[in-house]
């Protein structure tokens, strides 16, 4: 039989490269109980490494991002409201702390202590109170969008802290 003529049995053996159906691992499908147990976890703060590996005795984050995207999400969402849900009811029935809390981080309220210096008399303190506006103008004008949440100096081992707003004042 020449070379070429093989049967046809010998033909379809022969491997003409690429990937063989049905090799390689089989797709990941996560479970009912795997995604339960995702949301669980991301709920209560689980870094999703750790959920990774977890879930069926460790998966590639990637595969727990793919396939988990949104009990991450929704894990993480439905605790957020919980939390805000019993904090709000602690607020509203006069738990001070909860008050608070609430004003700060829901409100944008904040807690500022102002203390005006007058050098006048003094004048190493006056030399003080000019070298930290020129020190919070230079901030501001360096870092426009920062906070201008005050300027502390070192002197002689005391702290000293200056508000950083400047006003300007017009005779």
């Amino acid at each position: 039989m020449p070379p070429n003529d093989k049967p046809e049995a010998q033909k379809k053996k022969r491997n003409s490269g690429g990937v063989r159906p049905g090799a390689g691992r089989p797709a990941f499908v996560p479970t009912d109980e795997e995604r339960r147990q995702a949301e669980a976890m991301s709920g209560f703060g689980v870094p999703m490494e750790q959920i990774a590996a977890i879930i069926r005795g460790g998966i590639h984050l990637e595969t727990l991002r793919a396939h988990f995207a949104e009990e991450l999400l929704q894990g993480k969402a439905k605790a957020n409201a919980k939390i805000g849900q019993t904090l709000f009811q602690k607020a509203m029935g006069g738990d001070t702390a909860a008050m608070i809390w609430w004003s700060k981080t829901q409100m944008r309220w904040s807690e500022t202590q102002k203390i005006e210096v007058n050098g006048a008399g003094n004048p190493h303190l006056a030399a003080l109170v000019g070298l930290a506006s020129a020190t919070a103008a230079r901030v501001i004008e360096h870092e426009p969008d920062a906070p201008a949440d005050g300027v502390t100096l070192q002197l002689i081992g005391e702290s000293v802290t200056v508000d950083a707003e400047m006003t300007e004042e017009t005779s």
